[in-house]
């Protein structure tokens, strides 16, 4: 290498860097799961079809409906509704109805 030449490589054997490295940046929003994919399906006023949700997930048709049931209605006790319209299922979470108050327990 002639004197006129840079050196990539100084003496100290670490390599100069001719730009500033820039720092890691964050998203700024969080990557949606799945399951909260599915969720926004569900909250939809007209719901979803069990395809829109294999679509959004990748998951196969058995496996939507076991998270429907799984999931959403056993875990997280929400109130998941369906209706067949045309010959395609449709399904929702609605509101449930207010709970009755219980009845006290007489004799204890």
């Amino acid at each position: 290498m002639t004197p006129n030449e840079s050196n990539p490589i100084p003496a100290t054997g670490k390599p100069t860097v001719s730009q500033p490295v820039k720092p890691a940046t964050r998203p700024a929003t969080k990557a949606q799961t799945k399951q909260e994919k599915v969720l926004a399906l569900l909250n939809s006023p007209a719901g979803t079809t069990l395809k829109a949700i294999v679509k959004a997930t990748g998951w196969q048709p058995h496996s939507a409906r076991g998270f429907l049931a799984g999931v959403v209605r056993k875990k997280l006790k929400l109130n998941l509704t369906s209706k067949v319209e045309k010959d395609v299922r449709a399904y929702r979470i609605t509101r449930r109805a207010p709970a009755k108050p219980r009845a006290a327990a007489k004799g204890r």
